[in-house]
Protein backbone atom coordinates (compact mmCIF):
# COMPACT_ATOMS: atom_id res chain seq x y z
CA UNK A 1 0.00 0.00 0.00
CA UNK A 2 1.04 3.58 -0.66
CA UNK A 3 1.80 5.25 2.68
CA UNK A 4 3.60 8.46 1.64
CA UNK A 5 0.92 10.96 2.68
CA UNK A 6 0.50 9.37 6.12
CA UNK A 7 4.27 9.52 6.57
CA UNK A 8 4.37 13.22 5.71
CA UNK A 9 1.48 14.04 8.04
CA UNK A 10 3.11 12.06 10.83
CA UNK A 11 6.29 14.12 10.54
CA UNK A 12 4.19 17.24 11.13
CA UNK A 13 1.91 15.78 13.79
CA UNK A 14 4.66 14.38 16.01
CA UNK A 15 6.04 17.91 16.39
CA UNK A 16 2.64 19.14 17.57
CA UNK A 17 1.16 16.20 19.53
CA UNK A 18 2.85 13.61 21.76
CA UNK A 19 3.50 10.62 19.53
CA UNK A 20 1.71 12.45 16.75
CA UNK A 21 -1.70 11.33 18.04
CA UNK A 22 -4.54 12.49 20.28
CA UNK A 23 -4.87 9.07 21.97
CA UNK A 24 -2.02 6.58 22.58
CA UNK A 25 -3.65 3.46 21.15
CA UNK A 26 -3.76 5.10 17.71
CA UNK A 27 0.04 5.16 17.58
CA UNK A 28 2.10 2.41 16.00
CA UNK A 29 5.37 2.11 14.10
CA UNK A 30 6.54 3.26 11.67
CA UNK A 31 3.64 5.73 11.76
CA UNK A 32 -0.15 5.72 12.22
CA UNK A 33 -2.48 5.69 9.24
CA UNK A 34 -4.20 9.03 8.70
CA UNK A 35 -7.79 8.62 7.55
CA UNK A 36 -9.65 10.94 5.18
CA UNK A 37 -13.22 9.61 4.97
CA UNK A 38 -15.37 6.57 5.65
CA UNK A 39 -18.63 5.03 4.51
CA UNK A 40 -20.45 1.91 5.62
CA UNK A 41 -17.87 -0.78 6.39
CA UNK A 42 -15.05 1.02 4.59
CA UNK A 43 -12.26 3.39 5.58
CA UNK A 44 -10.36 5.52 3.06
CA UNK A 45 -6.99 6.91 4.10
CA UNK A 46 -5.10 9.98 2.91
CA UNK A 47 -2.99 7.74 0.68
CA UNK A 48 -6.01 6.67 -1.38
CA UNK A 49 -6.25 3.18 0.15
CA UNK A 50 -9.58 1.48 0.85
CA UNK A 51 -9.91 -0.86 3.84
CA UNK A 52 -12.63 -2.95 5.46
CA UNK A 53 -12.84 -1.51 8.98
CA UNK A 54 -13.21 -3.57 12.16
CA UNK A 55 -11.96 -0.86 14.50
CA UNK A 56 -15.18 1.12 13.99
CA UNK A 57 -13.89 4.02 16.05
CA UNK A 58 -13.04 1.49 18.82
CA UNK A 59 -16.69 0.46 19.05
CA UNK A 60 -19.17 3.34 18.73
CA UNK A 61 -20.06 2.87 15.06
CA UNK A 62 -22.43 -0.07 15.37
CA UNK A 63 -24.33 1.12 12.26
CA UNK A 64 -21.13 1.61 10.27
CA UNK A 65 -19.64 4.87 9.07
CA UNK A 66 -21.76 7.83 7.96
CA UNK A 67 -25.10 6.07 8.29
CA UNK A 68 -27.56 8.10 6.17
CA UNK A 69 -30.20 8.45 8.90
CA UNK A 70 -27.64 9.68 11.41
CA UNK A 71 -26.04 12.07 8.93
CA UNK A 72 -29.37 13.57 7.86
CA UNK A 73 -30.53 14.02 11.46
CA UNK A 74 -27.26 15.73 12.38
CA UNK A 75 -27.53 18.12 9.44
CA UNK A 76 -31.02 19.11 10.55
CA UNK A 77 -29.99 19.59 14.18
CA UNK A 78 -26.89 21.58 13.22
CA UNK A 79 -29.11 24.01 11.37
CA UNK A 80 -31.05 24.46 14.62
CA UNK A 81 -28.00 24.84 16.85
CA UNK A 82 -25.19 22.74 18.30
CA UNK A 83 -24.97 23.98 21.90
CA UNK A 84 -27.30 26.04 24.06
CA UNK A 85 -25.96 25.90 27.61
CA UNK A 86 -29.43 24.87 28.75
CA UNK A 87 -31.49 21.65 28.75
CA UNK A 88 -33.20 20.32 25.63
CA UNK A 89 -36.06 17.92 25.02
CA UNK A 90 -33.56 15.66 23.25
CA UNK A 91 -31.90 14.88 26.60
CA UNK A 92 -35.24 13.83 28.04
CA UNK A 93 -36.02 11.66 25.03
CA UNK A 94 -32.68 9.85 25.13
CA UNK A 95 -32.80 9.41 28.91
CA UNK A 96 -36.26 7.82 28.64
CA UNK A 97 -34.97 5.40 26.02
CA UNK A 98 -31.94 4.45 28.07
CA UNK A 99 -33.98 3.94 31.24
CA UNK A 100 -36.40 1.67 29.40
CA UNK A 101 -33.57 -0.60 28.30
CA UNK A 102 -31.58 -0.34 31.54
CA UNK A 103 -34.16 -0.52 34.37
CA UNK A 104 -31.37 -0.12 36.92
CA UNK A 105 -30.79 3.39 35.52
CA UNK A 106 -33.88 5.12 36.93
CA UNK A 107 -32.03 8.43 36.71
CA UNK A 108 -28.90 9.37 34.80
CA UNK A 109 -26.57 12.18 33.90
CA UNK A 110 -25.11 12.63 30.43
CA UNK A 111 -21.43 13.53 30.09
CA UNK A 112 -19.02 13.78 27.17
CA UNK A 113 -16.92 10.62 27.41
CA UNK A 114 -16.65 7.19 28.98
CA UNK A 115 -13.78 8.46 31.11
CA UNK A 116 -16.03 11.12 32.63
CA UNK A 117 -18.80 8.58 33.17
CA UNK A 118 -16.64 6.18 35.19
CA UNK A 119 -14.92 9.00 37.10
CA UNK A 120 -18.26 10.39 38.24
CA UNK A 121 -19.69 6.93 38.90
CA UNK A 122 -16.86 6.18 41.32
CA UNK A 123 -17.22 9.58 42.99
CA UNK A 124 -20.94 8.96 43.32
CA UNK A 125 -20.37 5.52 44.86
CA UNK A 126 -18.07 7.05 47.44
CA UNK A 127 -20.43 9.94 48.11
CA UNK A 128 -23.40 7.62 48.54
CA UNK A 129 -21.68 5.02 50.75
CA UNK A 130 -19.29 7.28 52.64
CA UNK A 131 -16.49 4.76 51.94
CA UNK A 132 -13.17 5.26 50.15
CA UNK A 133 -11.96 1.99 48.64
CA UNK A 134 -12.86 0.57 45.24
CA UNK A 135 -12.05 -2.81 43.76
CA UNK A 136 -11.17 -3.06 40.07
CA UNK A 137 -10.04 -5.89 37.83
CA UNK A 138 -6.47 -6.06 36.58
CA UNK A 139 -6.63 -5.22 32.89
CA UNK A 140 -9.99 -3.53 33.21
CA UNK A 141 -9.93 -0.13 31.54
CA UNK A 142 -12.26 2.53 32.94
CA UNK A 143 -10.86 5.64 31.34
CA UNK A 144 -7.83 7.81 31.98
CA UNK A 145 -8.39 9.22 35.48
CA UNK A 146 -6.23 8.71 38.53
CA UNK A 147 -8.12 6.14 40.56
CA UNK A 148 -8.40 3.59 37.75
CA UNK A 149 -5.05 4.05 35.96
CA UNK A 150 -3.73 1.15 38.00
CA UNK A 151 -3.02 -2.05 36.05
CA UNK A 152 -5.33 -0.80 33.32
CA UNK A 153 -5.95 -2.28 29.89
CA UNK A 154 -6.19 -0.59 26.50
CA UNK A 155 -3.34 1.71 25.50
CA UNK A 156 -1.75 1.50 28.94
CA UNK A 157 -1.07 -2.19 28.39
CA UNK A 158 -0.23 -1.80 24.71
CA UNK A 159 2.48 0.74 25.44
CA UNK A 160 3.88 -1.07 28.47
CA UNK A 161 2.78 1.58 30.96
CA UNK A 162 0.10 -0.10 33.08
CA UNK A 163 0.64 2.50 35.80
CA UNK A 164 0.68 6.16 34.80
CA UNK A 165 3.20 8.71 35.99
CA UNK A 166 1.47 11.64 37.64
CA UNK A 167 -0.96 9.50 39.62
CA UNK A 168 -0.40 10.22 43.33
CA UNK A 169 0.33 7.21 45.48
CA UNK A 170 -2.53 8.14 47.78
CA UNK A 171 -4.98 7.98 44.86
CA UNK A 172 -3.78 4.53 43.81
CA UNK A 173 -3.82 3.38 47.44
CA UNK A 174 -7.61 3.47 47.45
CA UNK A 175 -7.84 1.04 44.52
CA UNK A 176 -7.66 -2.68 45.28
CA UNK A 177 -6.78 -5.02 42.41
CA UNK A 178 -8.03 -8.51 41.62
CA UNK A 179 -7.95 -10.70 38.55
CA UNK A 180 -11.07 -10.80 36.41
CA UNK A 181 -13.06 -14.04 36.88
CA UNK A 182 -11.53 -14.55 40.36
CA UNK A 183 -14.53 -14.24 42.67
CA UNK A 184 -12.63 -15.60 45.67
CA UNK A 185 -10.23 -12.64 45.61
CA UNK A 186 -13.16 -10.21 45.62
CA UNK A 187 -14.66 -12.05 48.60
CA UNK A 188 -11.33 -11.91 50.43
CA UNK A 189 -10.86 -8.18 49.87
CA UNK A 190 -14.41 -7.37 50.94
CA UNK A 191 -14.02 -9.45 54.09
CA UNK A 192 -10.58 -8.00 54.92
CA UNK A 193 -11.76 -4.42 54.37
CA UNK A 194 -15.13 -4.66 56.05
CA UNK A 195 -17.24 -1.50 55.70
CA UNK A 196 -14.49 0.27 53.72
CA UNK A 197 -15.24 -0.68 50.08
CA UNK A 198 -17.53 1.75 48.27
CA UNK A 199 -17.79 -0.21 45.03
CA UNK A 200 -16.57 -2.95 42.77
CA UNK A 201 -16.18 -1.67 39.20
CA UNK A 202 -16.01 -4.13 36.32
CA UNK A 203 -16.44 -4.35 32.58
CA UNK A 204 -18.94 -7.25 32.36
CA UNK A 205 -16.96 -8.37 29.30
CA UNK A 206 -13.39 -7.09 29.36
CA UNK A 207 -13.19 -5.09 26.15
CA UNK A 208 -9.89 -3.26 26.51
CA UNK A 209 -7.80 -6.36 27.04
CA UNK A 210 -9.91 -8.67 25.02
CA UNK A 211 -12.69 -9.47 24.56
CA UNK A 212 -12.55 -11.66 27.67
CA UNK A 213 -15.83 -13.25 28.71
CA UNK A 214 -17.09 -13.80 32.26
CA UNK A 215 -17.13 -17.32 33.64
CA UNK A 216 -20.52 -18.87 34.28
CA UNK A 217 -22.10 -17.20 37.35
CA UNK A 218 -19.18 -14.77 37.79
CA UNK A 219 -21.34 -11.67 37.37
CA UNK A 220 -24.11 -13.16 39.51
CA UNK A 221 -21.59 -13.94 42.22
CA UNK A 222 -20.30 -10.36 42.07
CA UNK A 223 -23.86 -9.13 42.48
CA UNK A 224 -24.43 -11.38 45.48
CA UNK A 225 -21.18 -10.66 47.32
CA UNK A 226 -21.31 -6.88 46.85
CA UNK A 227 -24.87 -6.78 48.15
CA UNK A 228 -23.84 -8.85 51.16
CA UNK A 229 -21.08 -6.35 52.03
CA UNK A 230 -23.08 -3.18 51.25
CA UNK A 231 -20.69 -2.28 48.42
CA UNK A 232 -22.11 -0.92 45.18
CA UNK A 233 -21.63 -2.86 41.95
CA UNK A 234 -20.62 -0.65 39.01
CA UNK A 235 -20.95 -2.13 35.54
CA UNK A 236 -18.80 -0.24 33.08
CA UNK A 237 -20.88 -0.82 29.94
CA UNK A 238 -19.17 1.84 27.85
CA UNK A 239 -18.36 -0.92 25.34
CA UNK A 240 -21.08 -3.50 25.99
CA UNK A 241 -24.01 -1.11 26.36
CA UNK A 242 -26.26 -1.47 23.27
CA UNK A 243 -23.49 -3.58 21.69
CA UNK A 244 -24.36 -6.95 23.25
CA UNK A 245 -28.08 -6.20 23.39
CA UNK A 246 -30.33 -3.17 23.68
CA UNK A 247 -30.07 -3.67 27.44
CA UNK A 248 -26.34 -4.36 27.30
CA UNK A 249 -24.61 -7.02 29.33
CA UNK A 250 -27.14 -6.59 32.13
CA UNK A 251 -29.98 -7.93 30.00
CA UNK A 252 -27.76 -10.48 28.27
CA UNK A 253 -26.47 -12.01 31.50
CA UNK A 254 -29.47 -11.22 33.68
CA UNK A 255 -27.58 -9.24 36.32
CA UNK A 256 -28.40 -5.67 37.35
CA UNK A 257 -25.78 -3.22 38.57
CA UNK A 258 -26.19 -0.49 41.17
CA UNK A 259 -24.48 2.07 38.94
CA UNK A 260 -24.05 1.78 35.17
CA UNK A 261 -21.78 3.71 32.84
CA UNK A 262 -22.45 3.99 29.10
CA UNK A 263 -20.73 5.55 26.10
CA UNK A 264 -19.59 4.64 22.57
CA UNK A 265 -22.70 3.20 20.83
CA UNK A 266 -24.94 5.52 22.87
CA UNK A 267 -23.51 8.51 20.99
CA UNK A 268 -23.80 7.07 17.49
CA UNK A 269 -20.24 8.16 16.66
CA UNK A 270 -20.22 11.45 18.57
CA UNK A 271 -18.68 12.15 21.99
CA UNK A 272 -20.86 10.93 24.83
CA UNK A 273 -20.96 9.20 28.18
CA UNK A 274 -23.60 8.56 30.81
CA UNK A 275 -23.80 7.26 34.34
CA UNK A 276 -26.98 6.24 36.07
CA UNK A 277 -28.48 4.34 38.97
CA UNK A 278 -31.64 4.00 40.98
CA UNK A 279 -33.18 7.27 42.14
CA UNK A 280 -31.96 6.93 45.72
CA UNK A 281 -28.34 6.95 44.52
CA UNK A 282 -28.65 9.55 41.76
CA UNK A 283 -30.31 12.05 44.09
CA UNK A 284 -26.86 12.46 45.63
CA UNK A 285 -25.72 14.23 42.44
CA UNK A 286 -25.67 18.02 42.25
CA UNK A 287 -27.65 20.25 42.11
CA UNK A 288 -29.93 18.25 44.44
CA UNK A 289 -27.15 16.39 46.23
CA UNK A 290 -23.58 16.88 47.49
CA UNK A 291 -21.73 14.92 44.76
CA UNK A 292 -20.57 17.50 42.23
CA UNK A 293 -20.56 16.94 38.48
CA UNK A 294 -20.66 19.40 35.60
CA UNK A 295 -19.70 19.75 31.94
CA UNK A 296 -20.15 22.38 29.23
CA UNK A 297 -20.82 19.86 26.49
CA UNK A 298 -22.78 17.38 28.63
CA UNK A 299 -26.09 16.50 26.99
CA UNK A 300 -25.31 18.58 23.89
CA UNK A 301 -28.00 18.32 21.19
CA UNK A 302 -25.66 16.94 18.53
CA UNK A 303 -24.66 13.88 20.55
CA UNK A 304 -28.22 13.45 21.78
CA UNK A 305 -29.51 13.48 18.20
CA UNK A 306 -26.97 10.90 17.00
CA UNK A 307 -27.78 8.70 19.99
CA UNK A 308 -31.54 8.81 19.48
CA UNK A 309 -31.30 7.98 15.76
CA UNK A 310 -28.79 5.19 16.41
CA UNK A 311 -31.07 3.56 18.98
CA UNK A 312 -34.02 3.98 16.59
CA UNK A 313 -32.12 2.13 13.88
CA UNK A 314 -30.90 -0.58 16.27
CA UNK A 315 -34.48 -1.15 17.41
CA UNK A 316 -35.53 -1.47 13.78
CA UNK A 317 -32.84 -3.91 12.63
CA UNK A 318 -32.38 -5.78 15.91
CA UNK A 319 -29.28 -7.60 17.11
CA UNK A 320 -29.93 -10.98 15.48
CA UNK A 321 -27.97 -10.14 12.33
CA UNK A 322 -25.09 -8.73 14.34
CA UNK A 323 -25.03 -11.94 16.39
CA UNK A 324 -25.05 -14.07 13.24
CA UNK A 325 -22.25 -12.08 11.62
CA UNK A 326 -20.16 -12.24 14.78
CA UNK A 327 -20.59 -16.00 15.01
CA UNK A 328 -19.80 -16.33 11.30
CA UNK A 329 -16.55 -14.37 11.71
CA UNK A 330 -15.44 -16.30 14.80
CA UNK A 331 -16.29 -19.67 13.25
CA UNK A 332 -14.43 -18.97 10.00
CA UNK A 333 -11.40 -17.64 11.87
CA UNK A 334 -11.37 -20.74 14.08
CA UNK A 335 -11.40 -22.94 10.98
CA UNK A 336 -8.60 -20.84 9.52
CA UNK A 337 -6.37 -21.32 12.56
CA UNK A 338 -6.91 -25.07 12.30
CA UNK A 339 -5.95 -24.93 8.62
CA UNK A 340 -2.68 -23.19 9.53
CA UNK A 341 -2.14 -25.50 12.51
CA UNK A 342 -1.85 -22.51 14.83
CA UNK A 343 -2.71 -22.83 18.54
CA UNK A 344 -4.18 -19.32 18.84
CA UNK A 345 -7.54 -18.49 20.40
CA UNK A 346 -10.54 -16.87 18.71
CA UNK A 347 -12.50 -14.98 21.36
CA UNK A 348 -15.58 -12.83 21.37
CA UNK A 349 -19.29 -12.46 21.92
CA UNK A 350 -22.04 -10.87 19.88
CA UNK A 351 -20.44 -8.59 17.30
CA UNK A 352 -17.04 -8.52 19.07
CA UNK A 353 -14.07 -10.71 18.13
CA UNK A 354 -10.31 -11.02 18.40
CA UNK A 355 -7.52 -13.52 17.79
CA UNK A 356 -5.39 -14.00 20.90
CA UNK A 357 -1.91 -15.11 19.90
CA UNK A 358 -1.49 -17.55 22.76
CA UNK A 359 -1.90 -21.31 23.08
CA UNK A 360 -4.51 -21.36 25.85
CA UNK A 361 -7.88 -19.72 26.54
CA UNK A 362 -7.81 -16.18 27.93
CA UNK A 363 -9.83 -15.71 31.15
CA UNK A 364 -8.00 -12.75 32.67
CA UNK A 365 -5.19 -10.23 32.33
CA UNK A 366 -2.58 -12.80 33.31
CA UNK A 367 -3.63 -15.05 30.42
CA UNK A 368 -3.72 -12.12 27.99
CA UNK A 369 -0.14 -11.24 28.86
CA UNK A 370 1.00 -14.60 27.44
CA UNK A 371 0.01 -13.39 23.95
CA UNK A 372 2.70 -12.64 21.41
CA UNK A 373 2.00 -8.91 21.06
CA UNK A 374 4.91 -8.33 18.68
CA UNK A 375 3.70 -11.00 16.29
CA UNK A 376 0.20 -9.56 16.53
CA UNK A 377 1.51 -6.24 15.26
CA UNK A 378 3.06 -8.08 12.32
CA UNK A 379 -0.40 -9.50 11.67
CA UNK A 380 -1.92 -6.02 11.98
CA UNK A 381 0.43 -4.66 9.32
CA UNK A 382 -0.08 -7.67 7.05
CA UNK A 383 -3.85 -7.19 7.26
CA UNK A 384 -3.62 -3.46 6.63
CA UNK A 385 -1.35 -4.06 3.63
CA UNK A 386 -4.09 -6.24 2.16
CA UNK A 387 -7.03 -3.96 2.90
CA UNK A 388 -8.33 -4.87 6.38
CA UNK A 389 -8.05 -2.42 9.29
CA UNK A 390 -8.30 -3.64 12.89
CA UNK A 391 -7.33 -1.90 16.15
CA UNK A 392 -3.51 -1.68 16.28
CA UNK A 393 -3.13 -3.68 19.48
CA UNK A 394 -3.42 -7.25 20.67
CA UNK A 395 -5.20 -5.81 23.69
CA UNK A 396 -8.25 -4.36 21.95
CA UNK A 397 -11.47 -5.72 20.46
CA UNK A 398 -12.56 -5.87 16.83
CA UNK A 399 -16.12 -4.79 16.07
CA UNK A 400 -18.64 -5.74 13.41
CA UNK A 401 -21.35 -3.29 12.36
CA UNK A 402 -24.70 -3.61 10.65
CA UNK A 403 -22.94 -2.24 7.55
CA UNK A 404 -20.65 -5.28 7.24
CA UNK A 405 -21.93 -7.80 4.70
CA UNK A 406 -21.36 -11.54 4.54
CA UNK A 407 -19.16 -10.82 1.53
CA UNK A 408 -17.08 -8.43 3.67
CA UNK A 409 -16.60 -11.15 6.26
CA UNK A 410 -15.64 -13.83 3.74
CA UNK A 411 -13.19 -11.45 2.05
CA UNK A 412 -11.77 -10.52 5.44
CA UNK A 413 -11.17 -14.16 6.34
CA UNK A 414 -9.43 -14.70 3.00
CA UNK A 415 -7.17 -11.76 3.82
CA UNK A 416 -6.52 -13.15 7.33
CA UNK A 417 -5.52 -16.37 5.52
CA UNK A 418 -2.90 -14.54 3.48
CA UNK A 419 -1.75 -12.45 6.42
CA UNK A 420 -1.27 -15.42 8.74
CA UNK A 421 0.73 -17.13 6.04
CA UNK A 422 2.90 -14.03 5.68
CA UNK A 423 3.73 -13.68 9.40
CA UNK A 424 4.42 -17.35 9.96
Amino acid sequence: MNRINSSKLYEKSKRLMPGGVSSPVRAFTPHPTFMERASGSRLYDVNGNEMIDYCMGFGPLILGHSHPRVVNALKEQLSNGSLFGSPTELEVQLAERVSNYFPSMEMMRFVSSGTEATMHAIRLARGFTGKKLIIKMIGGFHGAHDGVLVKAGSGATTHSAPDSAGVPEEAAANTLLVQYNDIDSVKSFLAANKDQVAAVIVEPVLGNIGPVLPDDNYLRDLREITSKHDALLIFDEVITGFRLAMGGAQSRFGVEADITTLGKVLGGGLPIGAFGARTEIMEKVSPIGPVYQAGTFAGNPISMTAGIVTLDELERVGHDELERKGEMMRSLLTDLLKKHNLPYQVAGIGSMFQIFMTDHPVRDHKDAMTCDAKKFMKLFHALQDRGVYIPPSQYETCFISTAHSDEDIRLTVDIYDEALEAVH
